[in-house]
């Protein structure tokens, strides 16, 4: 299915290429306000959902909102139980998580959770 390339479209492909990580729809929408004014909200999300049918950008959730990102990346936290503490953390290596799974792995987010440092101190 052939879609037409509209000016907006340009604009927000072109806004999305200043990202090198994670960005919210928010993030977005405000970037592409400084090239065009006239781009809403409901147009950035139905560029993202489409983009993301197209296997153009994923899609992870972060402190209960959904971010994207346009390369095939990972997305870790560790969540404390006791203080509700979100920290983003990094894994290099995903062959642990290949070998368990038949098929390809595009991209995966790990929530992991348990008690921090700090909380760890104070039970002592």
């Amino acid at each position: 299915m052939l879609t037409r390339v509209t000016r907006q479209k340009e604009n927000l492909e072109k806004s999305i290429r200043k990202f090198s990580k994670f960005f919210t729809a928010k993030e977005l929408l405000d970037q592409v306000k400084e090239i065009d004014r006239s781009i809403g909200i409901a147009t950035v999300y139905r560029f993202l959902s489409k983009l993301e049918v197209e296997k153009k950008i994923h899609s992870y959730t972060c402190r209960k909102k959904r971010v994207y990102s346009t390369k095939k990346d990972v997305h870790c936290h560790f969540v404390c139980e006791e203080c509700k503490k979100i920290e983003h953390f990094n894994i290099s290596e995903v062959d642990f998580i290949k070998d368990k799974i038949k098929g390809e792995v595009c991209h995966f987010q790990i929530d992991v959770s348990g008690v921090c440092e700090e909380c760890k101190k104070k039970r002592v």
